[in-house]
């Protein structure tokens, strides 16, 4: 959150009035509208962000929409998930990553979090400059690819949370899980890269050479990193009976480990999973007792929930920020599909290409590509866009896409499973992931 506040809120009256909505949302939605959580969330925050602009346009002279406007811009969206609260997500989400089944899958799920999102970048980013010039829309190229790459990342915090209230076999759950988790990585290079390309820093020497060279670099050194800090932390867990040190242990290595990542110049979401993996599948048979597993699970399931909560809450009230200008609709309305289909070219590539090497289940390809779900994440990368002239409709476009990704796929997942993941003799509840 931003240091300074101009409208005269508090950094701990800001986070009292985050935390205060999001609890009456929540509760709301748990009791009256009945959606899955954090899709309740996000359609209840963007309802009344409507309302207030609507009340606005009605009563000009009440400002309500300007007055939640001003507030919501102390908070740094960007800042607050990208350097925040995504590490504490990623880790909570990488705790409870199965690794033998996770070995078995590496490598459709490092090929769709690393050349899928090449694919993916590649096929959004031409298609939708290729409609914006049908559309007489000027976007160039270059910041087209800018979109293909803030696109399409698959987001773990709302791919997991969706997908974990719902029956999937577990090999599939394993895959889509994976992926989501590590493919931000790539994205997050190839986003810098993109920008630097579109806005002409230091892109003279460019090639996709010094692209591979640099995930290489970041990704590497990020596995090693999570490796060690993950070793440190179950050894130092193993030497304590302290349930709550051991909470903490946890606690400092997340927030130490996506630092120095930082300062190392290596991927800070990348090193969190790992070392939440690696905590994950050794801690509990190592080094706890089934109290400090059951305290310590728990507390980091708490963690997720409450973070999910204000995370899609803020990505339902930054509509609030798009601004009153629709001119991006018809180029957002196009972008729907075109972002499904450069989803299912990551998938379906890479899949193929496998295929004749590794059985895969029935319906990998529609899950993956129906429930790979865009979220916050999206909307972070578009807010940290430089200031440009093509800004704006980069900004709505995504957060167009983001609202129908976890609505409407994230509402029509089960049906998708349903219908094309689970055979027809097979029980709804078959191959849960809770059956790991």
């Amino acid at each position: 959150m931003n240091a300074d506040h101009p409208a005269g809120v508090s950094a701990i009256e800001l986070a009292a009035i985050v935390l205060v909505a999001s609890a009456a949302l929540g509760w709301l939605n748990h009791r009256v509208i009945r959606m899955p959580h954090t899709i309740g969330m996000l359609v209840m925050a963007l309802a009344a962000s409507l309302g207030l602009i609507a009340i606005d346009a009605v009563f000009p002279w009440i400002g309500i929409a300007r007055e939640a406007e001003a507030l919501l811009k102390n908070v740094d969206f960007a800042e607050t998930l990208l350097k925040g609260m995504l590490a504490f997500l990623l880790f909570a989400g990488a705790l409870h990553v199965d690794i033998t089944t996770f070995r078995k899958l590496q490598t459709p799920i490092l090929s769709m979090a690393t050349a899928g999102v090449l694919i993916s970048t590649a096929v959004i980013g031409v298609a939708l400059w290729w409609i914006a010039g049908m559309l007489g829309i000027h976007l160039p190229l270059a910041w087209a690819l800018v979109f293909g790459a803030i696109i399409s990342p698959t987001d773990p915090i709302a791919v997991i949370s969706i997908l974990k209230r719902v029956a999937v076999p577990k090999k599939l759950y394993a895959t889509v899980e994976g992926e989501s988790l590590f493919n931000d990585g790539m994205a997050l290079i190839a986003f810098t890269v993109l920008v630097a390309f579109a806005v002409g820093r230091g892109t003279e020497n460019f090639n996709i050479t010094m692209l591979v060279g640099m995930f290489t670099i970041e990704a590497g050194g990020a596995i090693l990193l999570g490796l060690l800090a993950g070793r440190i932390a179950v050894a130092a867990i193993k030497r304590t009976n302290e349930t709550s040190i051991e909470v903490l242990i946890t606690l400092a290595l997340v927030t130490g480990l996506y630092a120095l990542s930082s300062r190392l110049h290596v991927s800070g979401p990348i090193a969190v999973v790992v070392a939440g993996i690696f905590i994950g599948n050794r801690a509990p048979g190592l080094a706890m007792t089934e109290e400090s597993k059951k305290v310590l699970f728990g507390f980091w399931h708490v963690i997720d929930e409450i973070l999910n909560s204000v995370l899609f809450l803020l990505i339902g009230a930054e509509v609030l920020l798009i601004g009153r200008d629709l001119s991006f609709l018809p180029l957002a309305a196009a972008a729907v599909p075109v972002m499904i289909f450069g989803r299912y070219a990551s998938v379906a590539i890479p899949v193929a290409l496998l295929s004749m090497e590794q059985k895969f289940e029935r319906g990998t390809i529609t899950l993956l590509t129906w429930g790979g779900v865009r979220g916050g994440i999206s909307v972070a990368l578009a807010l940290n866009l430089p200031d440009s002239p093509y800004k704006a409709t980069i900004l709505g476009v995504t957060y167009a896409v983001v609202v129908f990704s976890v609505v409407i796929q994230g509402l029509t997942v089960r049906g998708v499973i349903e219908r094309f993941v689970l055979k027809k003799d097979s029980p709804l509840d078959e191959g849960t992931p809770t059956d790991k």
